[in-house]
């Protein structure tokens, strides 16, 4: 089995107008995983988001307009499928995911398939506004009942990747806020999912794309999204 310094490791950061802390995550990483090698996907960014990163020393994937998170992240694992990389982790671009909590994941990507950063598994001094609160749980619960594994942050975008999930998630992944239904998604394909207690900080810079109205069309899509992709594992399994 390989071990986090032998497992050629890659940290994928999807960012949109981060012009104002992509340097300082940038920095982070090469703080604390010096021998991971870092692409951001610049999606459509209209700021000095791009210059940034280059000059920062990471590899810069720009894409022609703004596609989101998912296109952006399919993105990254396509690139880190033809690079033969063994682990790729998804980091936010905003300061949210502290560098120091990477080894964790990383290492546990030697035995699961994907490692969730979770910042409920165990007390940590997160602290989400009330209303998100209330999603993350009926999306961990929802997702818990429905491939019959506890869940506690189906939400978070902060996950250590394998190959067999690269595969996977390049050759497809959700478009509109993919966290949670690329979780039931997995679990159809068979993968061992786990979570691991990260700390967390609230948006360093810039401003969040998750509005208000957003939020609501967030939790009716993804809601019906992850209801029809389960109905599809579970026709599977019935068939096998």
């Amino acid at each position: 089995m390989k071990t986090m310094k032998t497992m050629k490791t890659l940290i994928i950061i999807p960012a949109y107008n981060e012009e104002g802390s992509i340097a300082a995550v940038i920095a982070d990483i090469r703080g604390h995983v010096p021998e991971a090698d870092i692409v951001v996907i610049n999606d459509g960014s209209t700021d000095r988001t791009e210059e940034i990163a280059k000059a920062s020393g990471a590899n810069v994937l720009t894409m022609p307009y703004n596609v989101g998170i998912g296109g952006g992240m399919q993105t990254g694992y396509i690139y880190a499928r033809r690079q033969g990389y063994d682990v790729a982790v998804q980091m936010d671009a905003d300061g949210q995911h502290p560098a120091k909590e990477l080894p964790k994941l990383i290492e546990q990507a030697s035995r699961y398939d994907l490692v969730i950063g979770s910042r409920y598994v165990e007390s940590t001094s997160y602290r989400s506004p009330y209303m998100r609160r209330i999603g993350m749980i009926f999306f961990s619960q929802l997702v818990t009942l429905l491939t019959r594994q506890q869940f506690t942050d189906t939400t978070s975008g902060f996950r250590a990747a394998g190959r067999k999930v690269i595969d996977l998630y390049a050759s497809y992944y959700p478009i509109d806020y993919p966290e949670v239904e690329s979780l039931v998604y997995l679990k159809r394909h068979g993968c061992k999912i786990t979570e691991v207690s990260t700390e967390m900080h609230r948006r360093k810079a810039g401003r969040s794309s998750i509005t208000p109205a957003r939020s609501v069309y967030y939790m009716i899509k993804v809601t019906f999204s992850v209801i029809m992709s389960a109905m599809r594992y579970n026709r599977t399994a019935v068939i096998k």
